[in-house]
This record gives C-alpha cells, structure tokens and sequence, in this order.
C-alpha cells in the first residue's frame, strides 16, 4: 500500500511537474513572440530613422508642429467639437459671442425707443400747460431717442466689421484647403509606413540576389522612395498653408478686437455729450421754476403777456424777487432756449438780450434781434445798464 500510494504520489507529482513545465513552455513562447514582433517594429523605425525618411528629430518636430495647427484651425471652426484648449476655441466663441450681445442689444433698444416715444409724446401733449416735467420729459425722450440711434450705429459696426470677418476666418475657403491639404499629407504618412514595413519584410526574406523576391524588393523600394519624396512636398506645402492660415486668423481676430474697442468708445464717447447736455437742460428747468416732484401739478405764476405790450420794469439780477422798475437791462445769452409755446423767445448762446421784466417763478420777459417773447432767466446773465440807467442792478 505504502509503495502503491508512493508511486501515485510520485506519478501525479510527475504530472504536475509535466503540467508546470507545459505552461512555462507556453509562457516563453508567448513572450518569444511578442518579443519578436517588437524587435520586429523597432528593427523597422531603426530602418525608418537610419533612412531619414520622417522619424529623425527634425521630422517628428515638423509633423507635431503640422499636427498642431491642424488641431488649433480644426476646433476654431464652428461646426466642430471642442478640444478642451482655451486658445482653440478663441475665434469661434468671439464670434458667438458678439452675436449674443447684438441680439440682446437689439432686444434693449426697442425697450428704450419706446421708452423715449412715450416721452416724447407727452412733453408734446403737455407743452401748452408750461409744465417744467412736460419740458423735461421731451428733452429725456429726444435725448434718448439720439442714444438708441448712437447704439444702432455700434451694433451695425459689431455686426458689419467684427463679426461677419471673424465668422469668414474660420469657415473660409483657405481654411477648408488646408485642411484638406493636411488630411492628404496623413493619408500619404501612412501608405509612406506600410510600405516601409513591406521593405522591411521583404528584406527579411530575400537570401537570392538573383531571385524573383530579389526583383520584388527593388520594386518595393523604388515605390518607397517615390512616396517619400511625395510625403517631403506635401508635408512642406501643406505646413506653409496652415500657417497662413493661422496667422491670417489671428491678424484678422486681433484686428476685429481693435474695431470693437474703436467702436465702443466712439459710442460711448457721443452717449456721454448726450448725457450731459440732457442732464444740463434737466438741472435748468428745476433752477428756473419751483417745480416739486411731490406736487401734482404746476402752473405757470405770471400770465404771459403780448409780444407787444410795452412793459419795461425790471427786477435786479441778485434779488429776482418779483419786483419791478421804470428801467431795463442788457443780457448775454450763457445757454440756447429753443422756444416751445406760443409767447415764448428762442434763445441763441453768445446774442443779446434786453430784459424787460423778471417774473418770481424763473421766467423773463424780453426781446431779442426783433422778437419779443418769455424765456428762462437762468438762460442769461446780466451785463450792463441800459443807456439812460441811472440806478444799479
């Protein structure tokens, strides 16, 4: 029994050696031939690189700086997908961009027209009461009826020179031929592989100089050496060629920036003489009446009277408080007066004046170059006494 259990235990440990020695077996040849095929594919590129056909240093650093720009023009297209770097996407989410804040401007300035057509219509309607908000509300709505044409002016310039250039630099047709140029150069780089690797093969195999595998390689290498001077064309043509059109894109980018910038502060430049004259006129109506914001309603103190009703007193400039004297004054014109009602004078910066009289609500009545009318006293700034005064201002 014990010699029996002896010789199983002695055959299964046979087996399992046997077993062992199978797989270890097994486990070279696997790693014999995977070694083979990389000596294989090194012994290639050793080939490739000893050839200086495109592995040297040189080559590899055209072929990434090609693959490069081919990435960079490729994602500043719009239809394509993003490549997760921030400068590639630069032409195309400008372009995007710009046309958002036209439509969203666009959107603003129909809220703000309408804005100034009410009111516009209401200074209008309300003219003949002399009311200062009347007044003021034309001059805000004229005002803002000039900024939205201001803004007209700048969206047209987004449009016209930032948008539609950016847009034609990255779905142009020089784009579309380069890119096309590049696809060929990588469909040329692999035949220019495969057929390096058929060199390779062939000359593993050929022994006979004189045989027809012999004829067969010279054939293999003739084509070889075709497809590498096919490659060296194409590779150099068509890196000149994204390169134009890179730089093309960023000139063409860097120059629409410049227009918007120029046509911001241009906008921005008229908005401000707009504002200021409207907030010059606004501060000149509350100065020359007594208008509340709490009250209701406001109504002119002093009737206007005739044109042509000889009234000749006249208050002191330092006191303006209604009262009246048998003498009249000379004024200068500081702010034009654009006459709005019936009995009111139009004024004109730098002309003459000569004051009649000086109504406790900030109007004044007088006549100038023939035309006699009522005018805001703020507008006009007292000079001298009127030939035959004797007493002062």
């Amino acid at each position: 029994m014990d010699k029996d259990q002896r010789g199983r235990g002695g055959g299964g440990a046979a087996a399992f050696g046997f077993g062992v020695g199978v797989v270890l077996m097994d486990h070279h040849h696997t790693s014999r031939h995977k070694t083979r095929r990389l000596d294989y594919w090194q012994a290639i590129l050793r080939q490739l690189c000893q050839e200086a056909l495109m592995w040297n240093d040189a080559k590899v650093q055209s072929y990434q700086e090609l693959n490069t720009l081919y990435i960079s023009t490729r994602a500043a297209k719009i239809a394509d997908a993003s490549t997760g770097f921030v400068e590639q996407h630069f032409q195309r989410d400008s372009v995007r961009n710009v046309e958002g804040y036209i439509s969203a401007t666009k959107k603003q300035m129909e809220i703000v027209r309408k804005l100034a057509e009410d009111c516009c219509m209401y200074g209008t309607e309300n003219q003949s009461d002399g009311s200062p908000l009347a007044r003021a509300a034309l001059h805000f709505g004229t005002s803002r009826g000039t900024l939205v044409a201001e803004k007209e002016t700048l969206v047209g310039i987004l449009s016209e020179k930032v948008s539609e250039p950016l847009r034609a630099s990255i779905t142009g047709a020089p784009l579309e031929d380069a890119r096309h140029l590049t696809r060929r150069y990588e469909r040329l780089r692999q035949e220019v592989e495969v057929q390096a690797a058929e060199v390779m093969r062939r000359q593993s195999k050929c022994k006979d100089p004189f045989a027809e595998s012999s004829m067969k390689l010279k054939n293999a290498e003739a084509k070889l050496m075709e497809l590498r001077s096919s490659l060296v064309a194409l590779e150099r043509e068509t890196t000149d060629a994204m390169s134009d059109v890179e730089d093309q894109q960023q000139r063409t980018t860097f120059q629409r920036l410049l227009a918007m910038v120029d046509a911001e502060r241009s906008f921005h430049r008229n908005s401000i003489a707009v504002l200021e004259d409207l907030h010059s006129k606004i501060i000149l109506e509350m100065q020359v009446s007594d208008f509340s914001l709490q009250s209701a309603t406001s109504e002119r103190d002093v009737h206007v009277p005739p044109v042509h009703e000889d009234i000749t007193s006249v208050v002191s400039d330092g006191q303006r408080s209604g009262t009246w004297s048998d003498n009249y004054t000379v004024a200068k014109i500081i702010h034009s007066f654009d006459a709005q009602a019936d009995g009111e004078l139009s004024l004109a910066v730098d002309d003459y004046v000569v004051v009649r009289q000086v109504a406790p609500n900030g109007w004044s009545e007088g006549e100038c170059m023939g035309k006699a009318g009522w005018f805001p006293s703020a507008y006009v700034e007292i000079q001298e006494k009127a030939p035959g005064s004797t007493n002062s201002l």
